[in-house]
């Protein structure tokens, strides 16, 4: 089971390390295309896993555009502060405009 759980998180990986500069994605929308529709859960703990791999987890946001994973990061704002230096606005941990800085896996690979 343990090697299974890798190579998902591997996967998962490979996808959040193909979202654009400037865009973000949900852990729903890798699970889903991933073939994994309910396996968003699961996304966010390959992305809690992920520290020291350079993967891009802070664009990885929940399906609302909200920052949930952000106290998985050094220090208090790291993610926001991340996603600000890409241009990404963010108002009480929800980024503004989400609509149009989604990056969706499954229209683009």
């Amino acid at each position: 089971m343990e090697k299974e759980s890798n190579s998902f998180f591997d996967k998962v990986y490979e996808v959040a390390n193909q979202i654009p500069y400037g865009k973000v994605t949900s852990y729903g929308a890798i699970a889903k295309y991933l073939g994994a529709v309910r396996s968003a859960r699961i996304v966010g703990y390959a992305m809690n896993c992920s520290h020291n791999k350079h993967i891009p987890a802070h664009r990885v946001v929940n399906r609302k555009g909200l920052l949930t994973g952000k106290h998985h990061f050094a220090g208090t704002n790291l993610m926001q502060q991340l996603l600000e230096n890409e241009g990404i606005e963010i108002v009480d941990n929800q980024i503004q405009n989400f609509e149009t800085v989604f990056w969706d896996p499954s229209n683009e690979l």
